[in-house]
């Protein structure tokens, strides 16, 4: 198969072009390092010539609802665009567990990127994973201050980016299923213990300050809202296992 990965260069987005690879699929990355834009359009046509289905783990760095809504309408409406006018059978998005019950802040852009997806005349597939194993890390570079780290209170289910890659390549060799089954990680972890197991692993030092966010966002990142139903899927890999593997 032919395949185009919207993102290829992100976190998860290297795993999936990797896995793609491994199996034999051609892949083309649609990025701005390969001429496309993604929020503009640019590129695209040309990019989705031959493909057979389009994976989109494209992402931005946003706390704002206006601002992640604006992002991921765009590159939605162009992706399906451009797979509508150059024949594409499948489009796979990945979205985030429990965003229609927390749809505040970068989860409003994911709400808004399903509803289009779901109107949209290209066959789909949407996948919803937690956070992964990588989001403890990120959390600690962007809200630490000197030796200080503040962390927000919050329960998460972190899966392996290369399990989830492993589950998106799976569905995109298959035909549209709609909604699939959520995909978790193993065990539910806190957020700040996990900052401080990947602070331990890395040999960085400083303490590790857990705090409530405030309003219905910060209630839902404390009260299991972003964490899998019973009728799951989950991945192997722990978060221990992960922070491991960083400290080799």
């Amino acid at each position: 198969m032919k395949l185009a990965v919207a993102g290829g260069t992100g976190t998860v987005g290297v795993h999936v072009v990797e896995v793609a690879r491994e199996r034999g699929h051609e892949v083309v990355v649609l990025s701005r390092s390969a001429g496309v834009d993604l929020v503009s359009g640019s590129g695209l046509p040309d990019a989705l010539s031959g493909v057979d289905a389009v994976i989109d783990v494209a992402s931005t760095q946003t706390i704002s609802a206006k601002e992640s809504t604006a992002f991921f309408a765009a590159v939605t409406r162009n992706l399906l665009t451009a797979e509508g006018a150059a024949g594409v059978r499948h489009h796979v998005a990945l979205s985030i567990v429990g965003i229609d019950k927390a749809p505040y802040a970068y989860y409003a852009g994911k709400v808004e990127q399903e509803r289009l997806v779901r109107a949209g005349a290209v066959p789909w597939t949407i996948l919803r994973a937690t956070q992964f194993h990588e989001f403890a890390a990120q959390i600690r570079s962007q809200t630490s201050f000197g030796p200080l780290t503040v962390v927000p209170r919050m329960v998460s289910q972190p899966i392996a980016a290369r399990e989830v890659a492993e589950r998106l390549i799976d569905l995109a060799e298959r035909p549209p299923a709609g909604r699939v089954a959520d995909l978790g990680g193993p065990r539910e972890e806190r957020m700040a213990k996990m900052v401080r197991r990947y602070a331990r692993a890395i040999g960085a030092r400083g303490p590790v300050l857990e705090v409530p966010l405030p309003g219905a966002y910060g209630r839902a990142m404390r009260d299991g809202t972003l964490v899998t139903a019973q009728d799951s899927d989950h991945g192997l890999q722990t978060f221990d296992q992960w922070s491991d593997a960083q400290a080799r």
